[in-house]
């Protein structure tokens, strides 16, 4: 059935779901007496690529979004309680948002004040917030998810919308502390006339029937998600489950009218589980599935597939092709379960973490099965040659591996050169070390962040010797270093005439994954 019209859930699953839901009561006896003294939160976390992202002062520890959504006016009414874990005494806080508009904010149950400056929402408690104090912010406010903004998460389509609010949109979505540093539990209701469908990251976990045709969809996810792998999607959608390897439910959003026609791209989803899992472990999260949402419209948004925590978002007609054209992107986008929803970035500077893994596994699975790439070669070593050459131009034009800046963050840079580093450790230690390595990170740094810093030192531990030097000449040096094993490699000069180009504004970003 499409529309479920009752409670579907098993008693235990709404127990949780209750408990979710409710973590957003004001905190009593349990929290520090109420003191006079306090200063404002620091509205940044120090991101060395959005220095202007994220907020200090405390952490959030849940996020609850209530979503209604009409599709007459094609608006979004929405209340987001927020827990927060103080880490000092506030007079004031803030959160991240642009494009909202705010109707009223309540912390720990009382009427708070607060403004909008630039893209920072400012609240003032009616007392200061003692420091290591667990609170609830509630804020009401509107959205128009198509509403021009200077970058935004929305993606509008004909009956409804999705969001992609990577790397730094997702407070046009709903006032959040915006950064991969501070992940948090999840849970989502989303609320629609007859005839759309809510769906959000995590499982599904109650249907309510409510008066004027509407039908409510709660969602609460297992593990913490970073702000910027949220989901949440309405319109025509049918929920297509199947069954993943070692029993993982598979659930794939796909648009009522096309879904037929998707059916051979969504098939390949059990199988590219199967092939990570032995080469990175189980899945790490209760679910997984494609999104190919209902827009192919060339504005929508300006890349092939994003991952969003247990959903992967696509363009349709991309995934209409042969397997072979799409079968290592649907890797690319697979792998980020691990790297990068997983186990987040933590700064955007340790994003080659999330996308050279992607494409050093989706790359190997291409080759795997036989298909050549975009430049016509069959093998991992050739295109690491071929990427081995360009390394100092890279260098030059979008810095070093792991110092990207907000131009070039997403340049093949991140990609193809961070699966160069990757090979490099590779061919050091090789590949059982590479893969014990790879899998202690992994286990390591579950549902949390991690940095560059802290895969070198992984790296060191597990390799038995001191990588430091050789990884921070691989990820920061100016000049690609001699790859090991490979003494005939050489690196095309860089011409001296070459500046580093910066042609495009930050947050549009193309498509530079070698998996396409």
């Amino acid at each position: 059935m499409r529309y479920r019209t009752r409670v579907t859930a098993p008693a235990a699953a709404l127990l949780g779901t209750a408990a979710a839901l409710t973590v957003g009561s004001p905190a009593h006896a349990q929290t520090p007496a109420l003191r006079t003294e306090g200063t404002p939160g620091a509205e940044t976390l120090g991101d060395p690529v959005f220095p202007a992202l994220g907020n200090d002062g405390y952490r959030v520890t849940a996020y609850h979004l209530d979503f209604s959504y009409d599709a007459t006016t094609q608006l979004v009414e929405a209340t987001a309680t927020l827990t927060l874990s103080t880490t000092q005494a506030l007079s004031r806080f803030s959160l991240d948002s642009l494009g909202l508009d705010i109707h009223a904010v309540r912390v720990g149950g009382r009427p708070a004040t607060f403004e909008q400056v630039g893209e920072k929402l400012r609240v003032t408690p009616a007392r200061t917030l003692p420091e290591q104090a667990r609170v609830t912010v509630c804020v009401e406010y509107s959205a128009d998810p198509r509403k021009t903004l200077a970058h935004t998460a929305w993606v509008p389509t004909p009956d409804g919308f999705a969001v992609c609010p990577q790397p730094d949109s997702a407070h046009t979505v709903f006032p959040c502390n915006d950064h991969p540093l501070d992940k948090a539990a999840f849970s989502f209701r989303i609320t629609v006339p007859a005839g759309l469908r809510g769906v959000a990251s995590g499982s599904l976990v109650r249907t309510e029937s409510l008066d004027g045709d509407r039908t409510a969809y709660t969602y609460v996810s297992r593990s913490p998600i970073a702000t910027e792998l949220v989901q949440i999607t309405v319109g025509d959608y049918v929920v297509k489950d199947r069954q993943g390897p070692n029993g993982l439910p598979l659930r794939d959003v796909v648009p009522t009218a096309r879904a037929a026609a998707l059916e051979p791209a969504l098939a390949l989803t059990p199988g590219l589980v199967q092939w990570l899992e032995q080469r990175l472990g189980a899945f790490p999260f209760e679910t997984y599935g494609l999104l190919p949402c209902n827009t192919d419209a060339a504005n929508a948004f300006d890349f092939t597939g994003l991952e969003t925590q247990t959903l992967t978002l696509y363009k349709p007609n991309f995934l209409l092709q042969a397997e072979r054209s799409i079968g290592s992107h649907m890797m690319h986008e697979l792998v980020h379960s691990w790297f990068g929803n997983s186990v987040s970035p933590a700064t955007w500077a340790d994003l080659w973490l999330n996308e050279g893994h992607a494409d050093f596994y989706g790359l190997l699975y291409r080759y795997e099965r036989g298909w050549t790439d975009s430049l016509g070669l069959t093998t991992m070593e050739a295109r690491m040659k071929d990427t081995y050459a360009r390394g100092d131009l890279w260098r030059k034009s979008s810095g070093p591996v792991a110092a990207p800046n907000a131009a070039n963050l997403f340049d093949s840079q991140r990609y193809l050169g961070g699966v160069l580093v990757l090979y490099a450790l590779r061919e050091l230690v090789g590949e059982d070390v590479f893969s014990r390595i790879e899998r202690t990170f992994l286990e390591r740094y579950r549902n949390s962040a991690a940095s560059t810093e802290n895969y070198i030192a992984v790296a060191s531990e597990i390799s038995g010797q001191d990588q430091s030097g050789f990884l921070t000449d691989w990820l920061y040096g100016t000049k690609t270093p001699r790859m090991p094993n490979h003494p005939d490699w050489t690196v095309t000069p860089v011409p001296s005439t070459l500046v580093a180009p910066r042609n495009r504004e930050p947050g549009h970003y193309p498509d530079s994954s070698a998996t396409l």
